[in-house]
């Protein structure tokens, strides 16, 4: 197993064309978050909003994102898995396209809250798609599927640079435009899957974290993700760069987590363990958070740290996600869905109350409070080993 897990590359280049086409929609889907990021400064200057307004477009794609993931199952089961994916490609086409054409803060707000509507459908289904369609196991599929993660991320803000430079306007209709290829890539590529013999419920998620071990994992990515979002919807506001500059810092840190998620986190995994790997990418995650409170005033220090800090997120990613996909005796989907419910109310929560903290306290208070939040993570992970162990004992 553990030489399976470090042949990845050669392995994965058998997969079925399938798997590529959800892959290659999977990259460009996740494009739209990465793509935000270098124009928030711009919007808040040209539409009169404050940083806390802006870090709404987050908060309002993410906390839709989550509700949303207790319809995916229901959904999914009823439509089938292709249908399910162009739905949710659909909707993103039509609200980032919305979201570019408005005129106010609050308009944009709303419109990402449809976009992470579609975001839903897509990202919970596309997990449970590669996982049940690739070859090679869980874990290689989970590799993949954060590889994808990975490149959307880190391409996304460079192009998200480039078209903010001409509008802010311009990364919405970027990604609008990109979807649509996705969209016909798949529509054209991809077979259907048989439905789940069993329709899904709206409870189905909500009964899953019954199980302790996906309630700990759950609990642990809403804590880490108020982390992340506070990297990704404030630090922007203290780099002191323009769109180019901001675009090229995000293009560093998501190849870092790009090539993490892939190569080094199978390595710590199959060395290590999850649950202590897991564990060491939390506090090196919260270090690094805190170094960016103690020098916030000191662009150099911040962007250098957001770089780095792509190494351990990207690792940090894969581990938590294959665990999910073991931890709980339900189908796949059920698991992702009710795992990114509660992970995606903590990406919810992270880029207001990190704005909202800078405005009314100092630079400093957010990226200390976000490291405050990892390490509640890491120790939500470390208490709950007896109800992860069984992890290691299946991906080590």
């Amino acid at each position: 197993m553990n030489e399976e897990k470090l042949n990845v590359q050669s392995q994965s280049s058998k997969q079925p064309l399938v798997v590529w086409v959800i892959f290659f929609a999977a990259i460009i889907s996740f494009m739209g978050l990465g793509l935000v990021d270098p124009i928030l400064p711009a919007i808040a200057s040209q539409l009169h909003a404050t940083p806390s307004q802006v870090s709404l477009l987050f908060s309002s794609y993410n906390l839709i994102t989550g509700i949303a993931m207790l319809i995916t199952g229901v959904v999914s089961s009823r439509i089938g898995i292709k249908w399910t994916l162009l739905m949710g490609i659909l909707f993103t086409i039509v609200f980032s396209a919305l979201a570019g054409s408005s005129n106010g803060i609050w308009q944009i707000v709303s419109f990402r809250g449809g976009w992470g509507l579609g975001n839903s459908l897509f990202i919970a289904t596309a997990l449970s798609a590669i996982v049940g369609l690739s070859l090679g196991g869980t874990a290689r599929a989970i590799i993949l599927y954060e590889a994808a993660i990975g490149l959307g991320i880190s391409v996304g803000p460079l192009l998200g640079g480039e078209l903010g430079s001409i509008s802010w306007r311009g990364p919405f209709y970027g990604v609008s435009a990109l979807m649509i290829v996705a969209f016909l890539a798949l529509l054209l590529k991809m077979p259907q899957v048989p439905k789940p013999k069993v329709k899904g419920s709206v409870l189905d998620p909500i009964k899953a974290l019954k199980f302790p071990g996906l309630f700990r994992l759950g609990l642990t990515a809403f804590l880490y993700n108020i982390g992340f979002f506070t990297l990704m919807a404030y630090s922007p506001f203290v780099m002191k760069l323009d769109e180019h500059g901001l675009g090229y810092v995000f293009l560093g840190w998501g190849l870092c987590l790009a090539i993490t998620s892939v190569f080094v986190a199978p390595r710590l995994q199959a060395r290590f363990g999850t649950i202590k790997s897991m564990c060491a990418m939390l506090i090196l995650f919260a270090l690094t958070l805190l170094a960016m409170g103690i020098w916030a005033d000191s662009p150099t220090v911040v962007i250098i740290a957001v770089i780095v800090a792509g190494l351990f997120l990207g690792t940090n990613n894969t581990l938590i996600t294959t665990a999910v996909m073991e931890v709980a005796p339900v189908e796949r989907a059920t698991a992702s869905a009710a795992y990114s419910f509660v992970r995606f109310i903590g990406g919810a929560i992270g880029p207001w109350l990190a704005n909202k903290l800078a405005e009314t306290y100092s630079p400093h208070v957010p990226f200390i409070t976000g490291a405050i939040f990892v390490l509640l993570a890491m120790l939500v992970v470390a208490f709950g080993r007896k109800h992860l162990l069984h992890v290691d004992k299946i991906t080590h």
